[in-house]
This record gives C-alpha cells, sequence and structure tokens, in this order.
C-alpha cells in the first residue's frame, strides 16, 4: 500500500462538468505538437490536466467528440479514479497502446488540481513534503543531417544550459568532438527501445562505442542489450537509464540490473496511485530518479515541474520550461534550477 496515495486518497471531489482545450504548436523537433487540455468545473473551482497522446487523429477525435464522459458527482479521488477506469475514454481506438495512460494521466491530474483546490491545500502540503529548485536538462535532436548548430544557437543565448541530446549513427566523429569540447552534455538518449516510430535507432555497438567514451560522465539513457552491445555497455552499467520502457513499477523490478538512475515519465505510469508506487519505491531503494517531458503544451509542463520539485529536483530532468523547445528559442527564458513556483492549492506550477 502507498503512504503517499492515502494522504491523497480520500480528497473530496465535486464535479459538474469538463471542457476540452485544443493546443497547438511548432516545436524544435521538427514537428507540430498538438494537446488537449482538460478542465473539470465544480464547486467554484477549476482542475487542469492535459492529454500528451503523439497522434494528432488521436487528439482530433477526443476533442470532436467533447465532453461525452460520466464525471459530474460526488466523489473522493479514490473513487474517481476507480469509475475513470471502468470508462472508454476513446472515441476512436488509440493508434498507440501508451496513449492509453497519457489519457488517464489527463482525467487523474486534473481530477487531484481540482480536489486540492477544493481542499484548499497545494499538493506537496497534502504530501507533508518540500519543494525545491529544479535543475533540468534541454532535450534535443540535432536534425538531419546532423549538426552542432541546435545545442551551439542555445548556448550563445543561455551559456549555463545543459542538454539531453538523442545520438544517432550518423554523427559524425567531428560532431561528436565539438559537442564533447561544449562540456554541456548531461544525457545521451540511445532511444534502442522504440520500435516502429520515427524516432527508432538501431543497436549499433560502434555508435554506443563512440558515445561511451567521448561522454564519460554522461547518463546513457535506453540502451538495447544484445551480445554485440553489452561488451562495450558492461563496464558503463552504472551511467545507463531508463526511459521507454518504464510503465510501472515492475517495469523498474523487471530490468536486466538494478539501476543507478531511472527516468520517471507521471503520463507513462498514467495514473496518480502508480506514480506515488514508483517514487516510493524508488526511494526505498536508492534508485536516484529524473523527470522527462512529453513536449507538453500547456499546464502539463508545470505539473512534471512541480513532482521533480517534490521527488527528485536535482536530477538531469528532462523539463526545461516549454520555450527551449522552439525552433529558435526567445530571450528571458528561465535559467536552471528553476525556483520553486508552487501555487498554494492545487496541483500546478509557475
Amino acid at each position: 500500500m502507498s503512504a503517499l496515495w492515502e494522504r491523497l486518497a480520500d480528497l473530496p471531489l465535486e464535479i459538474e462538468g469538463y471542457s476540452l482545450e485544443r493546443l497547438e504548436r511548432e516545436v524544435s523537433a521538427g514537428m507540430t505538437r498538438v494537446t488537449t487540455v482538460l478542465r473539470l468545473t465544480g464547486d467554484g473551482h477549476e482542475g487542469l490536466g492535459e492529454d500528451v497522446s503523439y497522434d494528432p487523429d488521436d487528439q482530433a477525435a477526443l476533442q470532436d467528440a467533447g465532453p461525452v464522459q460520466p464525471l459530474e458527482g460526488a466523489w473522493t479521488l479514490r473513487s474517481f479514479c476507480d469509475h475513470l477506469a471502468t470508462l472508454d475514454l476513446w472515441p476512436e481506438p488509440a493508434r498507440h497502446p501508451v496513449s492509453v495512460r497519457y489519457r488517464v494521466w489527463a482525467y487523474e491530474s486534473a481530477a487531484l488540481d481540482l480536489a486540492l483546490r477544493q481542499a484548499g491545500v497545494s499538493l506537496h502540503e497534502a504530501l507533508g513534503r518540500e519543494p525545491r529548485p529544479v535543475r533540468f536538462v534541454v532535450s534535443l535532436r540535432l536534425g538531419d543531417p546532423p549538426t552542432i548548430d541546435p545545442v551551439r544557437m542555445r548556448l550563445e543565448a543561455y551559456p549555463d544550459l545543459r542538454f539531453k541530446l538523442d545520438a544517432t549513427v550518423d554523427w559524425s566523429e567531428e560532431l561528436f568532438a565539438a559537442l564533447r569540447d561544449t562540456g554541456a552534455v548531461d544525457s545521451v538518449d540511445l532511444k534502442g527501445l522504440y520500435e516502429n516510430t520515427v524516432v527508432d535507432n538501431p543497436a549499433d555497438p560502434e555508435l554506443y562505442r563512440r558515445v561511451v567514451e567521448h561522454f564519460p560522465e554522461a547518463w546513457i539513457e535506453d540502451p538495447r542489450i544484445t551480445d554485440e552491445t553489452w561488451p562495450v555497455l558492461e563496464p558503463h552499467a552504472a551511467r545507463i537509464t531508463w526511459d521507454a520502457n518504464i510503465h510501472s513499477l515492475a517495469d523498474i523490478e523487471g530490468l536486466p540490473f538494478k539501476p543507478t538512475m531511472v527516468n520517471v515519465k507521471p503520463s507513462r505510469i498514467g495514473g496518480i496511485r502508480e506514480l506515488l508506487e514508483v517514487y516510493e519505491h524508488c526511494e526505498r531503494e536508492g534508485i536516484r530518479m529524473y523527470g522527462g517531458g512529453q513536449f507538453e503544451l500547456g499546464v502539463g509542463r508545470g505539473q512534471i515541474q512541480y513532482l521533480a520539485s517534490i521527488f527528485h529536483p536535482d536530477g538531469p530532468n528532462d523539463t526545461a520550461p516549454a520555450g527551449y523547445n522552439d525552433p529558435r528559442p526567445g530571450p528571458g527564458l528561465p535559467h536552471s534550477p528553476l525556483p520553486v513556483a508552487a501555487h498554494s492549492t492545487g496541483f500546478r506550477w509557475g
């Protein structure tokens, strides 16, 4: 049983209705990102969550269907989440299995926000914890063909930035050297666990060798372990972190070896209860954590920053303010670490 969940589960929750809002923005990955903000209302308050499903058709189907779910009534947070689990939240079948968890997170995070606001308390107060400033990195792919330009452009404007970069087999030796010389790379994402996506990356032992050698202090995220790559990776096992395969506590327990660090993405876990169980397990087992973003466009970004401030403020959190995802980030963006910006009530940040 999750002790942290029990601090939240019996919060009263009154829902009178809800609405959906489409958000859309061009981001630095060369795509137009679409998300949906879910707005629950009740007792003079509103609670917000964000559906971060990546397929625009999934978002369009949700928005076109409108607020058709039977959510109105007097609940506790526990009974609402139990009720939500009985509903089909998809007007059309999800085009990617993980998106089912993303949508649950949107509804549950909105309900948590509303319940806390109706109770007049903040998330950290309800959990009995203090938020701290959040260290963050900026996550980037380097284009096609890859160049150092996206990194250099950001460092010229924000010299203290740190990065998590997606390494690919077409990185040249010159690019590796130039990136190494910036001294700004905290994490390298090998994207070795994705299949049938636009970011699939082969398990190339030569790429892995160059990554571990050029970035001897960086975290190595999501390698694919094979007979060919493990001899390269094994001496650096303490630097290996996991992301794409972490959907539950069972996934962490089932890793090939106990990790030093894992990337905990709240939307990928899906449920509040399950997320808190993951946090408690990692703290108990001495597993360090950091948070991961999903190109959130609205309230979802602040919510993952808020969770990072409570559970892993010092990790290489992939939770940079959304402006850093713009093709050309403008002036005046916050520096790392983000100062504490929790609202006095609810599940809100910033």
